[in-house]
């Protein structure tokens, strides 16, 4: 099969080609803004808002399967940058579809949705489900419903093969610092290393989210391709709640050093989402896909790859 994953060398991308790289399947995707190395045969230097360039793309490939990934997806991104997150999300999804329709209309495509549709429902910990509505409180979250209804059009009237995957929150290693358990994981690092001052600047700690690695992640989005049901909306969760609270807890715990907590009020967003925990039972039924990699471990192997790091830039 001729596999094709927007948005390969991401964070996400990179353990969806590790997955799917022990396969005898051809993997071809799309880096940006950051041009692929020699070594990343098949990857293509391409920015989704162009849309003659993804037409040529799919075009030339006709993929069997596509992985819609490349996206701004960082929240406090989305707010400072708003024509290119809806440029990059709405549009770029829209000339996936757009080539698919004219070019290979027999691909399957996962589009990659969001958690941050369903909002801040309520500060109490509702179990979210595929069939609830959605509260929209930011670009990023708009820009994924936008995405959602867009894949549910070209499923029902142009009768496109989609599956909408809607990952909650997750992390693992190689994860950005843009990113909050990332962004901790980074700065316990640069303390061990004498880089930094033994204090961790934070944002709002009493947030409730549920966590999933990054790893169990992209083996739900292989199996969604093998075994998702067309036009079908799947949460990707762990079903179990933590607070940041408890997830920097974890993270210090991991550290020898003695390090004072701050709030840094940069860190706080414009609209938060209180608590956000969804229920699993669908993928579950579907695929038998259960997560397996638990948050500690996760944290642990996320502190792990930037103390590596930071060893490897400093030496």
């Amino acid at each position: 099969m001729r596999i094709f994953i927007s948005g390969a060398t991401g964070f996400v991308g990179s353990h969806l080609i590790n997955l799917l790289s022990a396969s005898e399947h051809t993997i071809y995707g799309t880096s940006f803004p950051q041009k692929p190395t020699p070594a990343e045969k098949n990857i293509l230097f391409l920015d989704i808002r162009k849309e003659k360039e993804v037409f040529r793309a799919i075009e030339k490939i006709k993929p069997h399967w596509i992985f819609h990934l490349a996206a701004i997806s960082n929240v406090r991104h989305s707010w400072e940058k708003r024509r290119e997150t809806l440029e990059t999300n709405l549009l770029g999804t829209f000339y996936f579809f757009e080539a698919v329709r004219n070019f290979s209309s027999q691909s399957r495509i996962l589009f990659i949705s969001s958690s941050d549709i369903y909002g801040d429902v309520s500060s109490e910990e509702k179990i979210l489900k595929e069939e609830d509505s959605f509260h929209v409180v930011s670009p990023y979250a708009f820009s994924k419903v936008s995405g959602e209804l867009l894949s549910k059009f070209y499923t029902q009237i142009e009768n496109l093969d989609v599956i909408i995957a809607r990952p909650f929150p997750h992390t693992g290693l190689g994860q950005s610092s843009d990113f909050v358990c990332s962004d901790w994981a980074r700065q316990i690092a640069q303390i061990e290393k004498g880089l930094a001052k033994p204090i961790i600047k934070v944002g709002n700690l009493k947030v409730k989210r549920d966590y999933t690695d990054v790893r169990d992640v992209v083996r739900a989005y292989f199996l969604l391709m093998q075994k998702g049901r067309r036009g079908e909306i799947y949460n990707i969760c762990s079903g179990e709640v933590f607070s940041l609270q408890k997830i920097l807890n974890l993270l210090l715990s991991f550290s020898s050093h003695s390090i004072e907590v701050k709030v840094d009020t940069k860190k706080l967003r414009k609209a938060d989402i209180s608590v956000l925990v969804g229920n699993n039972q669908k993928i579950k039924k579907d695929t038998s896909w259960e997560p397996e990699i638990s948050i500690e471990k996760s944290l642990l192997d996320l502190l792990e790859y930037w103390r590596q790091k930071d060893n490897s830039e400093n030496n």
